[in-house]
């Protein structure tokens, strides 16, 4: 939580913080991490995919400790008192989520050491332990060691005169106890060469045969310390504090953000990983310089770290070891057979279901527009981006054809502020005319408008989305993506950039549902219109997909919602604060959890609007963040035929029994029962589902072209050159 977050926060009244169920935010959390742990666990999955899992989880938790976790520390250190809204003060938050990471931990290591390990072994892929090689392979690890390993090491010796290192956040590093000649006790640290690849392969007779950089350090560390007894050793790892406390109010945002990232390499641990079998001596030492308290030490019973086990699985997985790749239709469907893109967007609205459909078709939309010698301007948010991104290249392009282009790169992304600055400066220097997001808020909308001059008029082509313009994450992630150049729409984005890089009074949009001016209300009124109907009798329904659902407001509403008869259905992939199932309050609201192969993303709302159902998606979840303090864009999908589509995509989610849990009223989830009911994987249907529209649209293409002449290669209908 972000330290101003945590001034502003201000204490309900009593009747108000206990009116109603809700489930404690950081809990809530860790449950879904629990449920990304059980696809680790889960045998059935190929081998490679469960080690990616593991890692997920891994990483998942660093960011936890790094933001969540160190919040609520803040708060304790400050003396902060009152409840959340589940009722739990900061300190009762901490001690239940302390017990619940210790035991998730433990998880993590059995899944690892008693299931995952010997799956990899049946395979012929062995991580071994130095005690466990060949006289050949020690040898191997000896020349490696000192060709590459030594000259890169540093060992810090920690005495009066040295004081115990800065080490980097989430940085490997190794403790010693040594004796000198006289007995007395002198301790070391050196830190595992990231440069390095964690794992090295060994030559091996059969099978694959593999060793972590640190065991190989370990092994050799009577050749760094030669003057002394080694003792004991362990490998350990910190977490820091790495919320940004960020001054908007400065003249500069980008130098007053690259401070403030130089701050978080120095923030206050929040974690001490130990390797379990740790010297009892050396685990003092290390608690005592880096002042921990027992609730921040976890002792786990294998390699520290777990998330270099996706890279492990990407180098020395075989594909019978991964999941079928779900590989996306290019071009996708709404696409097929239009050699302009624009010309298929001023036809119809056209939809993208992303990974299923090629991300293509949003570069194209992009990269045609920067080289389109009628295109007049571009304007586009970016929040995340990819290391090499298409989208930015493309835009500098645009720049140097003389194209007038506006871009808000959030520097305020979270863990991503160094790429979107490295980004920010490349499109200034390339002419294009750069925001970095306005004070107070974060910008979060997925919007590109391209403002084209065409024969008739001046014509505005939007692409609007509920996932980032990251041609990398877009290969895993399920997003949706909507072209139109609707006048409205058009009008609408227009007024939207206006507010986002001048001084404009956010208007009264035609279309656009916008955060935080207008977004939480239409949510609130949406939700009791539908509870209207339901006490009048009207058909009523509520059906949403989320990524997390938090809000109180929006909580207590579906409650009332479904006291009244309405049927609430939520697809909620983490975090959800809301009880489904309790007697009188929720009983007619069900939760589910999609998680698989692929990482939920999008964002959809169906509201029933007696009969006549509407369709929104767009990039807000129900959280106060963003609804509040955000700038996002939800918006209507009023195509007939897409909005069957959307409505379609709700549905097949709601029918998947692999990839969803169901959450009951005890706030645990539970697999779908699949006795008697049809095996459904929405994932893997989509895919499905988007081939077979692309072969569908290509018949018909095909069909309207049958008895058009076809001209002989030699014959040229164009003017003479």
């Amino acid at each position: 939580m972000a330290k101003k977050e945590k001034e502003q926060q201000k204490p309900a009244p009593e009747k108000e913080r206990y009116a109603m169920p809700y489930n404690n935010r950081e809990l809530s959390w860790m449950d879904f991490n629990i449920r990304v742990l059980e696809e680790a666990t889960e045998k059935e999955n190929p081998v490679m995919e469960r080690l990616k899992f593991l890692s997920i989880t891994a990483s998942n938790l660093d960011e936890f400790f790094m933001v969540r976790v160190a919040g609520i520390m803040e708060q304790i250190h400050q003396g902060y008192t009152y409840p959340d809204p589940a009722g739990l003060t900061p300190l009762e938050q901490m001690d239940r989520l302390s017990a619940k990471i210790h035991d998730f931990s433990k998880k993590q290591y059995n899944c690892l050491n008693r299931s995952i390990l010997p799956a990899l072994k049946k395979h012929g892929l062995q991580i071994l332990t130095v005690s466990a090689l060949s006289d050949k392979q020690k040898k191997f690890i000896g020349d490696y060691f000192e060709r590459l390993v030594f000259p890169v090491l540093t060992p810090m010796a920690v005495d009066t005169s040295r004081p115990f290192p800065l080490l980097a956040n989430r940085s490997l590093n190794i403790a010693v106890r040594l004796t000198d000649e006289e007995g007395e006790s002198v301790f070391a640290v050196l830190q595992v060469p990231s440069i390095l690849p964690r794992f090295l392969e060994l030559p091996a007779n059969d099978g694959r045969a593999f060793i972590l950089l640190e065991s190989i350090i370990m092994d050799k560390l009577p050749e760094l310390f030669e003057l002394y007894n080694i003792e004991a050793f362990c490998t350990f790892r910190i977490t820091r504090d790495s919320d940004l406390d960020i001054d908007e109010e400065t003249d500069d945002l980008m130098e007053e953000i690259q401070k403030s990232i130089k701050k978080r390499k120095r923030g206050k641990p929040v974690r001490l990983e130990l390797y379990k079998k740790c010297d009892e001596e050396l685990k003092c030492f290390l608690i005592d310089m880096l002042d921990v308290g027992e609730q921040e030490i976890y002792e786990q019973s294998g390699p520290l770290d777990l998330t270099f086990l996706s890279k492990f699985a990407s180098a020395c997985g075989t594909p019978e070891l991964f999941f079928e790749p779900i590989v996306p239709v290019s071009p996708p469907a709404d696409f097929y057979g239009y050699d302009n893109i624009f010309d298929a967007i001023r036809e119809k609205d056209r939809l993208v279901h992303h990974p299923y459909e090629s991300f293509d078709a949003v570069l194209r939309f992009v990269k045609t527009a920067a080289e389109d010698e009628n295109v007049l301007a571009i304007k586009q948010t970016l929040y995340r981006v990819s290391g090499n991104s298409p989208i930015i290249a493309a835009l500098i392009r645009a720049a140097e054809n003389g194209k007038q282009v506006t871009v808000l790169v959030e520097l305020k992304a979270r863990f991503d502020e160094e790429n979107n600055i490295h980004w920010a400066k490349k499109l200034e220097k390339a002419g294009c005319h750069v925001i970095y997001g306005l004070t107070g808020l974060k910008t979060h909308c997925k919007i590109c408008l391209v403002v084209r001059r065409e024969q008739d008029a001046i014509r505005r082509y939007l692409h609007m989305g509920t996932g980032n313009y990251n041609d990398i994450t877009a290969k895993f992630y399920t997003d949706i993506g909507m072209f139109t150049c609707k006048e409205e729409y058009g009008t609408d984005a227009s007024s939207l950039f206006n507010v986002l890089t001048g001084y404009s009074i956010p208007p009264e949009y035609n279309k656009f549902i916008v955060a935080p001016t207008g977004m939480r209300k239409f949510f609130e009124d949406m939700i009791k219109k539908e509870t209207e109907n339901a006490k009048q009798g009207l058909p009523s329904g509520i059906t949403v997909k989320v990524n997390s659902l938090v809000d109180p407001s929006i909580i207590e509403l579906l409650y009332k919602a479904s006291q009244a008869g309405v049927k609430v259905k939520l697809i909620v992939r983490g975090i959800c604060c809301l009880i489904p199932g309790l007697k009188g309050i929720s009983e007619n609201i069900t939760v589910r959890s999609i998680v698989g192969q692929l990482l939920e993303h999008s964002r959809i709302f169906k509201f029933e609007n007696a009969g006549d159902p509407v369709v929104y998606m767009g990039s807000a979840d129900w959280m106060q963040r963003n609804l509040d303090k955000r700038v996002e864009l939800v918006f209507p999908v009023e195509d007939e035929a897409l909005k069957k589509r959307s409505l379609a995509i709700l549905d097949l989610h709601l029918s998947d029994t692999v990839n969803a849990r169901i959450q009951l009223p005890d706030t645990t989830y539970l697999n779908i029962d699949k006795r008697g009911k049809r095996v459904v994987n929405s994932q893997t249907e989509f895919s499905e589902l988007a081939k077979k529209e692309l072969r569908k649209n290509k018949k018909i293409k095909e069909s309207k072209t049958v008895g058009t002449p076809i001209l002989p290669t030699h014959i040229h209908t164009g003017d003479k050159k």
